[in-house]
C-alpha cells in the first residue's frame, strides 16, 4: 500500500552494512568488524545502548559524501516500502560540533543532492527536519541550530524539533529556539510523552508551539490533556516498536494505540530509528494490524492521517489524499478484500 512516514531519524536510520562501509572508508573504529556483528551490536537492550550505537554511527558520518550516501540509501529503502513521502529529522549540531565537523550548508547540499535525485529516480519525496538533542548544553546553542534550519527553508527545510532523552530536559529549555521558529514559519516539531509523561506534552504545547507530538504516547495519563488533544486534532507521530524498546509498554499487544484511537486522537504510524529497533514502516503497520485486528479501514485511516498532517500546501495533500484513496481501493478489489 502507499505510504508516507512523518517521524523518522536519518541518523537512526543507518543500516549495518553502510555504517561498516562508514567506518571503513573514514578509518572509524567499531565494536565489531563484520555486518553480522553489528546486527547483534544493533540489537536494542536499553535506552543507555541505544545512545552508545546512536553515537557510534553519527561518529562514522564525517564528509558531505557521507550525508549524500546515507540519504540515498535510506530513500531506496523508503521507496521499496512504497512510502511516497518521508519527513526526515536529523541532528546537525552533532555533525558540526564533533571531530570531523561538517558545516550545516554542506550537511543540507549533500542531502538536497540525495533529495534530487530520489525524486527522479524513484519516484518518492523528502523534505527535512533538522533538530537539537534535548541534552546539548548551553540549550542556547538550540538558537544556532534553529538559524540554520531558517536559512534552509528554500532548500527543503519545513520544521524544527528536539528530541533525546526527555527526563531532566524539560521543553521549557528551547523556548526561545521554538518561538523563533514559528517566527519565521518553520512547523515546530518536539518529541515530548514518551520517556516522561503529561508535563512535558503540555510544556511541548504551550511553551514549544508543537504542530505535531513525536510520541505523545503518554497523554492518556491525563483526561484534561487528552481532551486537550483530542479539540484541537494535534497529531501525534506514534512508533509503536519504539515504545515497547523504551519500556512505554511491554510489548504491542499492551501498546496504548487502541485507547488512542478509541479516544478520538489524531494517530500517525512511524518508525523512528527503524534497524536500531529492528522495524520499519511496512513492518509497523503489519504488527499493528495483527495484533489489534485493524481492518482494511482502520489502516487506511491511519494512512490518511499521516497524509493530511503532511507539511504541504493543503491543495498538495488533497491530491496526494485522493491519489491514495484510489490505490486503495485498486488493491481492496486487486486482494478480494
Amino acid at each position: 500500500m502507499p505510504k508516507v512516514e512523518l517521524h523518522v531519524h536519518l541518523e537512526g536510520s543507518i543500516q549495518p552494512e553502510t555504517l561498516l562501509r562508514l567506518a571503513r572508508r573514514n578509518h572509524k573504529p567499531l565494536p565489531a568488524r563484520t555486518v553480522e556483528g553489528l546486527r547483534r551490536w544493533y540489537s536494542f537492550t536499553d535506552f543507555d545502548h541505544f545512545i552508545e550505537v546512536y553515537r557510534v554511527i553519527c561518529a562514522c558520518i564525517c564528509t558531505p559524501d557521507d550525508f549524500e550516501l546515507i540519504a540515498r540509501e535510506f530513500l531506496c529503502n523508503q521507496a521499496e516500502q512504497n512510502i511516497r513521502y518521508s519527513e526526515i529529522i536529523f541532528t546537525p549540531y552533532t555533525h558540526v560540533n564533533s571531530d570531523d565537523p561538517v558545516p550545516f550548508s554542506e550537511q543540507l547540499a549533500a542531502l538536497n543532492r540525495a533529495r534530487d535525485w530520489a525524486a527522479v529516480e524513484l519516484g518518492v519525496q523528502a523534505v527535512w527536519v533538522p533538530d537539537i538533542s534535548r541534552n546539548t548544553r548551553p540549550a542556547a546553542h538550540s538558537l544556532m541550530v534553529v538559524d540554520w534550519a531558517i536559512s534552509g527553508q528554500e532548500q527543503g527545510v519545513v520544521g524544527f524539533g528536539v528530541g533525546g532523552g526527555e527526563t531532566g530536559n524539560p521543553p521549557e529549555l528551547f523556548a526561545e529556539a521554538f518561538d523563533r521558529a514559528r517566527a519565521a514559519g518553520l512547523a515546530c516539531l518536539p518529541h515530548a510523552g514518551e520517556t516522561e509523561g503529561p508535563a512535558s506534552i503540555w510544556g511541548a504545547l504551550h511553551r514549544l508551539h508543537a504542530n505535531r507530538i513525536g510520541h505523545g504516547v503518554r497523554c492518556l495519563e491525563d483526561p484534561e490533556l487528552v481532551a486537550f488533544l483530542r479539540r484541537r486534532q494535534i497529531p501525534l507521530d506514534v512508533s509503536p516498536t519504539s515504545n515497547i524498546c523504551l519500556g512505554v509498554a511491554l510489548s504491542l499487544a499492551e501498546h496504548p494505540l487502541p485507547r488512542l484511537l478509541a479516544e478520538g486522537l489524531y494517530v500517525t504510524i512511524n518508525s523512528d530509528d527503524p534497524p536500531l529497533f529492528n522495524t520499519n514502516l511496512t513492518q509497523e503497520y503489519l504488527a499493528i494490524a495483527d495484533t489489534f485486528d485493524l481492518g482494511v479501514n482502520a489502516i487506511e485511516r491511519l494512512v490518511l492521517n499521516g497524509v493530511h498532517a503532511l507539511l504541504r500546501p493543503l491543495i498538495e495533500r488533497a491530491k496526494i489524499s485522493e491519489q491514495f484513496r484510489k490505490e486503495f481501493t485498486r488493491l481492496c478489489t486487486e486482494f478480494q478484500l
